[in-house]
């Protein structure tokens, strides 16, 4: 029976391999779209050994030890990934059977709709200048059929964004279980050198991502102490007060934890109710939330670079540019790519 060979000893080659993979690992995430799964990789990691510790410290003090056992934290752990996995499903399922009701109704809700444009467009053609209001539709019926068929020749692209959705949310929930298991995995009894340097950069990387997080939470807590003040204050004074405005303010700071793109499907939500109440309202809260996504830019860059020692300037040009080459997934990437990226040449000592 042959010896274990020795590990291989550390060279400059494993060390740049290392650097190498992982930075074609991130290209390929941007490049296929996999944002949303490695996010929910880190935050399945980050929450279940989180929820481990505390679970772990609270048998801990049920069973009156100053240390958790072994057999504890391996309960604790189980849970934790337990309750991360099924989390999700439960919530999905809760949702789905609240809006059945809605989905029953979506055909009369959409004739509904058809309507309330129809008169909204008449009562323009009515107040606008004669020549202006010569370009709009002149019946309701020829409005709703003009907007059915604008709708219908959209079904295609509708359908498609909706399948990425739905493969976004499948990436994501993948990502979740990976970062789960990953938690509680049992620890291994060596690595080679190559391992070890793709531990450190997973290590760093997931470090940068607690601080992002971190930074985000006092980020949504603003967005959401702005939004309060105006649709508890400042629309009631104006008239326009909004209904359901406690669940908006709830759903704008859960919302504000997913980094730009949370913010602006809240945007949407928010002008959405608005239009319910009128359209002036639906513009006052267009006008708010479109200064809250451009101050957004620099408060993003703000409090994180605070927490992660980099310029605003910086964090600012990054997010410039990540927008122009990859969209809004570059937006929500820069951040968290760049401050690992800091933190990897603080740690090479090259800056």
């Amino acid at each position: 029976m042959t010896a274990p060979q020795p590990p291989r000893p550390l060279t400059r080659g494993i060390v740049v391999a290392s650097y190498l993979l992982v930075a074609g690992a991130l290209l390929l995430v941007m490049w296929r779209g996999l944002l949303p799964g490695l996010l929910c990789v880190c935050l399945g990691f980050l929450a279940t050994r989180a929820l481990a510790r505390w679970l772990s410290a609270g048998l801990g003090r049920l069973q009156r030890q100053a240390v958790p056992s072994a057999r504890t934290v391996g309960v604790a752990q189980a849970v934790a990934a337990g309750l991360v996995m099924l989390l999700p499903l439960a919530l999905l399922a809760l949702g789905a059977t609240h809006s059945r009701g809605y989905i029953v109704e979506a055909p009369q809700q959409y004739r509904e709709l058809l309507d309330y444009v129809a008169r909204t467009v008449l009562e323009l053609r009515l107040k606008l200048p004669a020549d202006v209001a010569s370009h709009l539709p002149e019946g309701a019926a020829e409005i709703q059929r003009v907007i059915a068929s604008y709708l219908g020749a959209k079904a295609g692209a509708l359908a498609m964004a909706g399948r990425a959705w739905l493969a976004g949310l499948l990436f994501a929930y993948v990502g979740l279980l990976i970062g789960a298991l990953a938690a509680v995995r049992p620890p291994a009894l060596a690595h080679g050198p190559l391992a070890q340097q793709l531990a450190q950069r997973i290590t760093l990387f997931g470090e940068a991502f607690r601080q992002i997080v971190a930074a985000q939470f006092w980020i949504a807590a603003f967005n959401t102490l702005l939004t309060a003040l105006f649709l508890l204050f400042v629309l009631p004074l104006w008239g326009l007060a909004l209904p359901y405005t406690p669940v908006l303010v709830t759903f704008t700071f859960l919302a504000g934890l997913v980094p730009i793109v949370g913010n602006l499907v809240c945007n949407v939500v928010i002008t959405i109710v608005g239009l319910s109440v009128s359209p002036l309202a639906a513009a006052a809260c267009l006008g708010f939330l479109i200064l809250i996504h451009k101050a957004e830019y620099v408060i993003n860059a703000k409090v994180v670079g605070r927490r992660t020692q980099m310029g605003v300037w910086e964090l600012l040009s990054v997010m410039f540019v990540a927008e122009a080459v990859f969209g809004p997934a570059g937006l929500v990437a820069a951040p968290l790519f760049y401050a690992y990226l800091k933190k990897e040449l603080v740690a090479a000592r090259m800056v």
